[in-house]
């Protein structure tokens, strides 16, 4: 069984996800895909052409022309679009992945929180890339020890920061931090991104602060981000965790721990190099993460299909 989908947005998220649908899904087929400029104007469109796939270039008027063509829409825009298009989305009847910051719908981490929230919207949101690459460290050491603050600093490269990166610099934070905690569990959360000019091109490299009890049994706690590890390598095969947990006393952050001690742990994220370069990490584990979903929405509904936000017979 599979769905047929829809991308709306044909930039290079949008463009990405689409070879990583070609190259990666026995479940997903791409019904069309759609932006808002001749084709001849976007290569993201003449991408899709080139592979077969049907496109549209009126946006969401496109999307309510061919609407019955598909159960799914991966909205590759911005914030602010989706905020607008997402209404229409449900009107149609269409079930939306949202890859921008807008956070309409419940904030979504495939290996965290996707079999809770999926049946009960219409609307999943995929948080950010630095959400996607933090919230399930927190919410690994959340499951062993109580998180009473989560920090996360996500450094990427200038060059895999396009203009709705740029743009969406404020909502990325917002959203991060939001996530941390409805997510990964903290009582607190906050998040930092920096945007790294160095040649060549580093890859997304994440460091992820957790605040906890001084009682923590630190091996369990490698051992839970260990396992967590594992499982988002099963859609991000370039996840990889290269400093476990490791505490942070008060002469290492300066101020009074009381009672706490801080676990800090770094990742990076190397992209699979479908259409993006590798290091653009932070753009490939949302391509990832989106098809993941869309995956696992399938897997989960059996022999049932997608319809409006629930897994209808």
């Amino acid at each position: 069984m599979g769905i047929d989908a829809a991308i709306v947005g044909p930039g290079n998220i949008g463009t990405d996800l689409m070879y990583k649908i070609l190259d990666r899904s026995d479940t997903i087929d791409v019904a069309r895909m759609i932006g808002i400029f001749p084709v001849e104007e976007s290569e993201g469109l003449q991408a899709a052409v080139d592979e077969g796939i049907d496109v549209g270039t009126d946006g969401l008027d496109s999307v309510r022309e061919h609407a019955d063509e598909f159960d799914v829409v991966f909205d590759a825009t911005s914030a602010a679009v989706h905020e607008q298009q997402a209404p229409v989305y449900e009107e149609l009847g269409l079930f939306a992945i949202d890859l921008t910051p807008a956070a309409v719908g419940p904030y979504t981490v495939p290996v965290v929180n996707l079999d809770d929230v999926v049946g009960d919207t219409t609307n999943i949101n995929m948080v950010t890339c630095g959400g996607q690459a933090t919230i399930p460290i927190v919410h690994a050491v959340d499951r062993i020890a109580d998180v009473r603050y989560a920090e996360m600093i996500s450094h990427i490269a200038s060059k895999s920061a396009g203009p709705g990166t740029r743009q969406n610099i404020d909502k990325f934070t917002q959203t991060t931090a939001a996530g941390l905690e409805e997510v990964g569990g903290a009582d607190e959360g906050k998040a930092i991104i920096t945007l790294n000019p160095a040649e060549p091109p580093i890859m997304m490299r994440n460091t992820v602060h957790t605040q906890v009890a001084d009682t923590v049994d630190v091996d369990a706690v490698r051992d839970s981000v260990g396992r967590m590890e594992a499982e988002i390598q099963g859609y991000v095969p370039g996840y990889d965790v290269t400093l476990e947990p490791v505490v942070k006393d008060e002469s290492d952050v300066g101020f009074d721990l009381g009672d706490t001690v801080v676990l800090t742990t770094q990742l990076e994220v190397e992209g699979e190099g479908q259409h993006l370069p590798p290091y653009a990490g932070n753009l490939d584990i949302m391509t990832s993460a989106a098809l993941g979903a869309a995956e696992r929405i399938v897997e989960q509904s059996g022999e049932q299909r997608v319809v409006g936000g629930a897994l209808d017979d």
